[in-house]
């Protein structure tokens, strides 16, 4: 499962429904990625901007990967478009595995992925005003 969503995301919801699908699964890792405030730097919320269409295809395209690399149950990857506040959550990803070395290697994959190569646009909101990193 992969979504790109506006709106807040519940971690905990999404992990116990990723739980429930999981079924046969000897491990089952998950990552929650919060926007921090840099201490004393007045970061406020962060805006991602994304190309829908290009960004939902390259992390599906990583999904794949991940899925040929390590033999998987399930993943899934739900991330934030649009303001996000800090201490939000920005994305959530979970892999499941039949070994915790997978599951763990693969979600690790897939946030690294997320975090370095996916297409996505990020601005900084703070008191002082906004840039693009």
């Amino acid at each position: 499962m992969i979504e790109l969503v506006e709106r807040s995301i519940d971690p905990a919801r999404l992990l116990t429904a990723f739980a429930e699908r999981g079924a046969g699964a000897g491990a089952m890792v998950s990552f929650t990625g919060i926007v921090r405030g840099e201490g004393g730097t007045g970061v406020e919320a962060l805006f991602l901007d994304h190309a829908p269409v290009l960004t939902a295809r390259e992390i599906e395209r990583a999904a794949a990967e991940a899925r040929n690399r390590w033999r998987l149950v399930g993943s899934c990857i739900v991330h934030r478009v649009g303001r996000i506040a800090v201490g939000e959550a920005v994305v959530f990803a979970a892999t499941a595995a039949a070994h915790r070395r997978e599951a763990f290697e693969a979600c690790d994959f897939l946030v690294d992925f997320l975090k370095t190569d996916a297409p996505f646009w990020k601005k900084e909101i703070r008191r002082s005003g906004e840039a693009w990193i």
